[in-house]
């Protein structure tokens, strides 16, 4: 295992490097995901949008992957969050765990996930492409 990679960042995330910092010889399943930007929002076209974090939001990221590490099924998370101006496609969240079982791993990474989306201090704000916007609080 490299270095855990925990981070809220203007820079594009790297999935592969993510994948990288949880794998290791114990690792029998890494499991990862990427929240990617979509075009659209409860039936409304989404043109772009961009991720206002607050400047806890890195130590919050920090408390939720201690949580998910101290499972004794858990052998490392990487997780991270990007803010700024992004477009249709890009990655806002990419999120990697090991664990010796695919079932273990499937359960730690959702349960990360829906920590960081239900936890972090990072607000969304949607442009439509009516030229609407929308401001979404993500915890």
């Amino acid at each position: 295992m490299t270095q855990p990679i925990v981070a809220v960042t203007t820079s594009p995330l790297d999935l592969a490097a993510h994948e990288a910092a949880v794998a290791g010889p114990r690792a029998g399943a890494v499991v990862s995901f990427q929240g990617v930007v979509r075009d659209h929002d409860h039936g409304r076209s989404v043109t772009k949008l961009e991720y206002e974090g607050h400047p806890t939001a890195e130590a919050v990221l920090r408390e939720v992957v201690a949580e998910i590490a101290a499972d004794p099924e858990v052998y490392a998370v990487a997780v991270s969050h990007r803010v700024g101006p992004l477009e249709i496609g890009d990655v806002a969240l990419v999120a990697a765990v090991s664990t010796a079982h695919r079932a273990a791993a499937f359960a730690a990474c959702a349960r990360l996930v829906d920590e960081v989306k239900a936890r972090l201090p990072i607000w969304k704000h949607q442009i439509f492409a009516d030229g609407t916007d929308e401001w979404v609080n993500c915890p």
